[in-house]
């Protein structure tokens, strides 16, 4: 493990919040789980490997998880050969390992990408060998990694009998020496990055940067997610050359630890943001961002950053070295730096005019907004507040109405396009759109279905009982949500929901009971959590509860799903 330099181990400023920044009201509630990594000092930002994820990446390797071997460093053959001379030699491991691979084989996903998340999210949440055993309930574990979590006793066997801690103690040296060769890079990039930012130093606020480390999986691939207070890249070195990784996306998960808090802190700001969610409804991105404002802009802000401190592959001209250095050197220089400008700014230019076309409408924005901030030098943090609230949504809305959007799948997008949305989802969308007959219909049609997803259904229900000014009726719809469903985040937002709807009546008693079972689920995204402290803290008291229909006018906020309210609910700046 390797914590990097102070000067490297910054979280977010002051005056930013997280899930974890504001305590509940109530504090018998227990703190959110959280990975199961050390971490020693209170470390904000760490380099580090996991002993639960290399028996995890041993086990899929060993049932023919090859994926970019040839670019992979070399202790993974090494590895490999070990495991596959403990194979040669016992029939019982021989045995163990075939039973292993039978469930990875019934268990594998279409997406190969997904199918290896589904691995990765397990690992991060399991105790040290030999007991390998989930450090939280299955409520509480990533819901992808609840598809694959009865593997654990086949891993442990399979462990035992090829004797994987022995491989991990015996590796431990080419582990480390990987890690001395990503840790100065990373340093770098962190510095870097707050350099730009212009974040100062502070200490640890209980949110982690985490990079884990593991040389089995493939080099093509970063892992990266967010559990709550953690952000975690999950990494493993190529072989040539020997210790590289993908760094830009490295920086892409760092990036949104250090700028969510900053945009989920001006959250009184996002209801008048809400119609460019209109604007990007056709676009090939991910529905959560087609339907989270504060999500489609933390993505904006995060992409104008890249593009600003991006590599343009260009070679700088070097100033000419001595204080003495003629008059015609200097000028051939200055010319140099100015061809230099021009074609690094062209660069970062045509990648903001392909995020916007890939449905990142405000990339043009605050590339503009972070251009400026860069000539005052001044800090985001100090900017970031401006930025939002001084935004003239009704001309971003019209130029957003003048993209044209990449089509769904192209190959010119670099993450992941959306799938074509069905059933629930698709309700989901009609609701978002302000098709509520279309969205009910669909609902009904799922509840009627035994096959159907009738937890989403309530849920889709439920908030359409809201819109139409039918409490009693939503009361009901959130009751059986929370009955039938085992998604976190559903769950925590029918309590909160329900809180909501009680403090209405008034039953204040009911409402408070409601907001501690919210937090109870223990829902990992920061508006949940602090929508449930603040119910506990005050009465919930409704802008209006007349939503029968909604405008198709283009001007009309979109926040048929009670968004606005939500977002009204995340933390507010810390003084």
């Amino acid at each position: 493990m390797a914590t990097l330099p102070a000067a490297a181990q910054q979280g977010s400023s002051s005056s930013s919040s997280s899930s974890s920044d504001n305590p509940a009201t109530d504090n018998t509630q227990p703190p959110p789980p959280r990975i199961a990594q050390p971490n020693p000092g209170g470390s904000a930002v760490t380099l580090e490997t996991s002993e639960p994820l290399f028996y995890i990446a041993a086990g899929l390797n060993a049932c023919g998880y090859d994926d970019d071997l040839a670019a992979s460093a070399p202790i993974r053959l090494k590895i490999r050969d070990e495991i596959n001379s403990e194979l040669a030699v016992s029939a019982e491991a021989r045995e163990s390992r075939d039973t292993l691979c039978s469930y990875i084989r019934e268990h594998a996903l279409n997406d190969r990408g997904l199918n290896l998340a589904q691995y990765v999210s397990l690992a991060l949440y399991l105790s040290p060998p030999p007991e390998l055993s989930p450090t939280v309930s299955e409520l509480q574990l990533p819901p992808d990694s609840t598809q694959v979590v009865n593997v654990l006793p086949l891993l442990r066997k399979f462990a035992e009998d090829v004797h994987l801690n022995a491989l991990w103690v015996n590796h431990h040296a080419d582990y480390e020496a990987l890690t001395a060769r990503i840790h100065d890079p990373l340093t770098h990039m962190v510095l870097n990055t707050n350099i730009y930012l212009g974040m100062p130093v502070s200490s640890y606020d209980g949110r982690r940067f985490l990079v884990l480390m593991e040389p089995l999986l493939a080099p093509s691939t970063t892992n990266a997610r967010i559990y709550g207070s953690d952000y975690i890249a999950v990494v493993s070195p190529a072989g040539e050359p020997l210790g590289a990784i993908h760094m830009d996306e490295v920086r892409h998960t760092y990036l949104h630890y250090e700028i969510e808090p900053l945009v989920y802190s001006r959250a009184q700001a996002m209801n008048r943001l809400m119609p460019l969610l209109k604007t990007v409804q056709d676009a090939p991105i991910e529905f959560n961002y087609k339907s989270n404002i504060s999500a489609l802009l933390a993505e904006c802000l995060i992409k104008a950053t890249e593009a600003h401190i991006m590599d343009v592959g260009l070679v700088k001209p070097q100033r000419p070295a001595g204080v003495g250095s003629r008059p015609a050197e200097l000028a051939r220089y200055d010319s140099e730096m100015s061809a230099y400008n021009r074609q690094a700014e062209a660069i970062r230019r045509n990648t903001v005019n392909l995020d916007m076309r890939q449905g990142w409408v405000l990339t043009g924005y605050f590339y503009e907004k972070l251009g400026a901030m860069e000539k005052e030098s001044i800090s985001l943090n100090d900017d970031v507040g401006e930025m939002v609230y001084g935004m003239d949504v009704d001309r971003e809305v019209h130029s957003a109405r003048q993209i044209s959007f990449l089509p769904q799948g192209s190959q010119e997008i670099v993450r992941r396009s959306p799938a074509q949305l069905t059933g629930i989802r698709l309700g989901e969308m009609k609701m978002l759109k302000g098709d509520l007959d279309g969205a009910e219909t669909i609902a009904k049609t799922a509840l009627a279905d035994p096959n159907g997803d009738h937890a989403q259904a309530h849920y889709l229900m439920a908030r359409l009982d809201l819109m139409q000014s039918e409490p009693e009726a939503a009361v009901k719809d959130f009751q059986a949500t929370i009955a039938a469903s085992k998604d976190p985040r559903t769950l925590a937002w029918s309590h909160i929901y329900l809180g909501r709807l009680y403090d209405v009546l008034p039953d204040r008693e009911k409402a408070l009971a409601e907001y501690r079972a919210a937090l109870a689920v223990r829902d990992s995204q920061p508006d949940t959590k602090a929508a449930a402290e603040q119910g506990l803290k005050q009465p919930f008291s409704p802008p209006g509860m007349k939503q029968n229909t909604q405008s198709d006018d283009d001007d009309t906020p979109l926040d048929p799903s009670g968004k606005a309210e939500k977002d009204a609910y995340r933390p507010p700046p810390s003084k």
